[in-house]
């Protein structure tokens, strides 16, 4: 399922993988940012940011060691990343998303821990616990959230065995109506305008699990199946309802033991879902975001074949074209997520140094100025 992260090898690469080796992808304006103070094996699940001196960045630390693992967050100053003390929060475990527009205006949620998914909310300083309906149920679980420009507050979680939309409207939460779909699994929300929100995951279907998007906007619309089996849907980038670009990974039927995915890049139309090239056959792609029209701009990757720098797509005139991150401290990096920076051209993603959580890989950024 997703969020499975390691090192894969002992593949036997065809032709069409080998003319993919064989290519060479630009490089192109990123750079890697120190993200210093995390505890080995360390990540970054998600990033996101209000503005060029404000963001913040979400995932755990202390994996592959005899202690459990613990959650880490870190936030951008305009100058230097830091990390984030958490100790007056009851909560251990992992955060798994991230969104935030101003200083008041931050929030994150994350893994169940003791029965119950905590949701924090920055309070320009530090994260703090925040109350909801269902906060501490056995059965309540949070699993990600977006904030719009207006601070309205959007998480997607289970409540009375039903997928759902936590809604707050600047003065209080509601759970809104079921996901109609069962043995669905969303991993992202995501805005496109204040009252129109894109979900995407997986969903259980014939042995295996199957791609999946759908759109809220006062009522559910779930879009047709993506064809294939054991794929997930990471992300999900809509700019407008026939025109909705679909990333994440697919492993297909049998294979050796240890073989990667292949990487899902998908388009639909409003009437069908289009496959695209992503410029590699083995690994998966993580995040999409979009420019400040909202048109694709950049897709966050792992290219099994090459893991001596980071992997990108990047949108020019209708193309996706691969772009290579940076030569540096990270030896064989890992990008979990990516996000627009407002009132810039620029963007940042977050991962890890290697594509296994165990020491010593740490937490890594990288950013992207045009």
């Amino acid at each position: 399922m997703s969020g499975t992260l390691g090192a894969l090898s002992g593949i036997a690469l065809g032709p069409a993988a080998a003319r993919a080796a064989a290519s060479t992808p630009r490089t192109q304006g990123w750079q890697a940012v120190p993200a210093p103070g995390s505890t080995p094996a360390a990540q970054l699940r998600r990033i996101a940011a209000a503005g060029p001196a404000l963001a913040w960045a979400v995932g755990e630390e202390g994996l592959g060691t005899s202690s459990p693992a613990r959650a880490l967050a870190m936030v951008w100053n305009g100058s230097a990343w830091s990390k984030t003390d958490l100790s007056p929060l009851a909560y251990p475990g992992r955060l798994t998303d991230v969104a935030g527009v101003c200083a008041d205006a931050a929030w994150s949620v994350g893994s169940p821990t003791g029965g119950a998914s905590p949701l924090l909310r920055w309070d320009g300083t530090t994260w703090r616990e925040a109350a909801f309906p269902g906060r501490g149920e056995p059965d309540v679980r949070l699993s990600a959230v977006a904030v719009g420009a207006d601070r309205r507050v959007w998480v997607t979680g289970t409540r009375d065995g039903s997928n759902r939309l936590l809604h707050r409207d600047g003065r209080q939460w509601q759970w809104l109506d079921p996901l109609p779909a069962p043995g669905v699994n969303l991993y992202r929300v995501v805005l496109r305008t204040p009252d129109e929100v894109w979900v995407c995951g997986d969903q259980a279907a014939g042995g295996g699990w199957t791609g999946f998007v759908a759109r809220w906007n006062g009522s559910w619309t779930v879009l047709p199946p993506l064809t294939g089996l054991r794929q997930t849907i990471a992300d999900v980038h809509a700019v407008a309802a026939d025109d909705v670009w679909a990333v994440g990974n697919e492993f297909g039927v049998g294979g050796p033991p240890g073989r990667p995915g292949n990487p899902i890049l998908r388009h639909w139309d409003g009437t069908a879902w289009n496959q695209v090239d992503a410029g590699f056959p083995l690994g998966s792609l993580s995040s999409i975001a979009g420019d400040a029209q909202g048109r694709p701009a950049w897709i966050s990757a792992w290219n099994h074949q090459d893991q001596t720098r980071s992997t990108y797509l990047r949108h020019d005139a209708g193309t996706w074209t691969v772009v290579r991150g940076p030569a540096g401290p990270a030896p064989a990096p890992y990008v979990n997520d990516l996000a627009r920076i407002p009132g810039t051209s620029g963007y940042w993603s977050s991962g890890m140094t290697r594509a296994v959580p165990y020491p010593p890989t740490e937490a890594y950024t990288e950013r992207f100025d045009a």
